[in-house]
């Protein structure tokens, strides 16, 4: 069974909110072995959205239509499906009440407005609401069928979980057809999106052919680059065992031509590696902290117990701070030698077992002729006390951002080694 989803929103093409519906519904329905081939967005305009419906339907077996069921006059979703139907509309007074007890009930009267919300396409089932004003309706097109469902995530979701996954479940068993499907992300840092593509480029090209399997790329910008492994099996046991076999082969072939650049899998941040790390051995950190400004100490404390192995971090912006309270020598505060002094210096000052520092040049302009993108990482664990020099691209926000992981991404090879 292929799912089409259509969201209904100018503002969404206007980029004034983002579409989280669709991501929500496209995850819920791959893990559910369905698939979802298209996404679609679509404005506020009749034509156009009966278009999208006609288009959803002549490629997908069922479509999930988000938005366009409020009140107002631009909410046209329930006559686009009318005609898409190719019947009328006919008010549904049981929905009218229904409606009308929920602004009672909030001590308020009901707008003539919201009697829109009470049109229904001939032939329409309800999904009657819970959350919000806006029913929900399960439309039959020939043997396909059409969800529509409010935009407001928060109702959206109930209605989702509490008639439309069981309908489309049902429907799916219905056709003889079952799977499961299971994904991983491998989160890396340190090369390029072409870099892993080409280090997977056989496995890739090897499964083409083969629907069970698939693996893709995504450039999560400060977040590094993502690798999406997604596995259909025919019960979640079989998909399990195929997507553990293609992370072992993907781990070995990035390891192999590239190193060690996977820090984590899933949702792990580089945070949540260095956070892993520390507790193992028992160890704590604090941070000197130049160009980055407190990114770093911000990253770090989003991790839940962290008191229990971060001491905290100086943001010695200024080059006295680096002078006076972390015993750098006067001269230039951005070289290698400036930043293992920071390191060693953040350390004896906050009492850490480890000391990690970054300074660089953020831009618009170059700095004691040093070139914008210049960053150097110091680090000082024991007696052990090295650097890691960096040319980041971008603008300032985004070296300073780039800095930030960066600096920890260095501190998690090291404490590897």
């Amino acid at each position: 069974m292929r799912v089409e989803i259509v969201a209904v929103g100018t503002e969404l093409l206007l980029g004034q909110i983002p579409d989280t519906n669709s991501q929500w519904l496209g995850e819920q329905l791959a893990a559910h072995g369905i698939a979802s081939h298209f996404h679609q967005h679509v404005g506020d305009n009749h034509q156009r959205i009966v278009l999208a419906f006609r288009t959803a339907l002549a490629r997908s077996d069922a479509v999930i239509v988000c938005g366009g069921l409020g009140p107002t006059q631009d909410d046209i979703t329930r006559a686009a499906l009318a005609e898409v139907m190719n019947v009328g509309l006919e008010r549904r007074e049981e929905i009218v009440e229904k409606i009308r007890t929920m602004f009672v009930a909030r001590g308020r009267s009901m707008p003539d407005n919201n009697l829109l919300q009470a049109d229904v396409p001939v032939g329409a089932t309800v999904i009657s609401q819970v959350r919000g004003t806006a029913p929900g309706l399960i439309c039959p097109v020939g043997q396909k069928v059409v969800y529509a469902v409010p935009g407001v995530p928060y109702e959206m979701t109930e209605m989702f979980e509490r008639a439309i996954l069981p309908d489309l479940v049902q429907r799916q068993r219905a056709a003889g057809e079952s799977s499961v499907i299971k994904s991983r992300v491998l989160r890396t840092w340190g090369a390029s999106e072409s870099a892993l593509a080409e280090a997977l480029g056989e496995r890739f090209d090897a499964l083409i052919d083969d629907d069970r399997v698939t693996i893709a790329f995504l450039a999560s910008g400060i977040e590094g680059i993502k690798v999406r492994l997604t596995a259909r099996g025919r019960d979640g046991e079989h998909a399990a065992s195929l997507l553990a076999q293609e992370e072992q082969l993907a781990r070995g072939l990035i390891s192999e031509k590239l190193g060690d650049i996977i820090f984590g899998v899933d949702d792990e941040t580089m945070e949540d590696a260095i956070a892993v790390r520390l507790v193992e051995r028992g160890a704590t950190l604090g941070v000197a902290e130049s160009i980055t400004g407190g990114l770093i100490a911000s990253r770090l404390v989003n991790i839940s117990g962290a008191s229990k192995w971060f001491r905290g971090g100086v943001v010695s912006y200024a080059s006295e701070v680096k002078y006076e309270l972390l015993g750098v020598a006067r001269g230039p505060v951005v070289s290698a030698e400036a930043a293992e002094a920071m390191a060693v210096g953040v350390r004896a000052v906050l009492g850490s077992d480890i000391g990690l520092s970054v300074t660089g040049v953020a831009g618009p302009e170059e700095q004691d002729g040093l070139p914008v993108g210049t960053v150097f990482v110091g680090i000082a664990v024991g007696e052990q006390v090295e650097h890691v020099a960096l040319r980041l691209p971008g603008d300032r926000p985004r070296i300073r951002a780039y800095s930030a992981i960066s600096a920890l991404d260095a501190l998690r090879r090291l404490l590897d080694r």
